[in-house]
């Protein structure tokens, strides 16, 4: 389940959980069966993985981190082979709320590749976009870390520089952009600039109605895809 632009990415932290999550990851892949040219990932707390991915079949099931060991030593670490068993295929690395040093981001990027789990890392200004672009990452997240969760978006400035900077690097990389989203709105503005997809946390788990501010969201996503294929046409 190559993750193919534009995507959506639903980041839930661990805000929820449980029976509300598998909800919500049901909503998701409904979506993402309903509109197979886009990709929809849902992120979710550890324990949670596998019941999401056991009950869904076209959602990427995403997990928040992981750490670049392999199976032996490393009590409390997060174990690569365990999260591929269990059904994820992308990960989150250098999260602003888990960030990791330079070397520990090798070694995951490197056992993401060789798993055959896709790795998004997160960049929070330009200069670090354009060093982590060159450890080839799957996904690049641009998001400046004092926007988190303030539904203030990225400038049209920073959004088009990133852009720029890492396709300049490696065109084949995904560049995320997220900082801030809280509507449809922002989500169609971010995939209009350019980007390859965009996602929400409090957005989505502070709204009166998850399932349909998570359908809004994902529509959005479709509708800019939509207008390119006209254009095309």
């Amino acid at each position: 389940m190559k993750i193919k632009s534009p995507f959506f990415c639903f980041n839930p932290k661990s805000y929820f959980y449980g029976e509300k999550l598998l909800a919500l990851a049901k909503k998701a892949d409904e979506l993402a069966e309903k509109l197979p040219h886009l990709s929809v990932l849902m992120t979710a707390p550890y324990a949670d993985l596998s019941t999401i991915a056991n009950n869904t079949k076209h959602l990427i099931v995403t997990a928040q981190h992981m750490d670049g060991i392999d199976p032996g030593r490393g009590m409390g670490a997060v174990l690569p082979e365990s999260l591929y068993q269990a059904g994820v295929r992308a990960v989150f690395l250098n999260h602003a709320e888990h960030a990791m040093t330079f070397s520990e981001l090798v070694q995951a990027i490197r056992k993401g590749k060789e798993l055959g789990i896709q790795t998004i890392v997160c960049a929070d200004s330009l200069e670090e976009a354009r060093s982590i672009a060159l450890l080839k990452p799957d996904v690049l997240l641009c998001e400046p870390t004092e926007l988190i969760g303030t539904g203030q978006t990225s400038d049209d400035d920073y959004i088009q520089k990133t852009n720029e900077a890492v396709k300049g690097i490696d065109p084949e990389i995904l560049v995320l952009q997220a900082a801030g989203i809280s509507s449809a709105e922002d989500v169609y503005r971010m995939i209009q600039m350019g980007a390859d997809g965009t996602g929400c946390t409090s957005g989505i788990t502070e709204a009166d109605d998850p399932e349909e501010t998570l359908e809004q969201m994902v529509m959005a996503v479709n509708q800019v895809y939509q207008e390119r294929f006209e254009a095309e046409k």
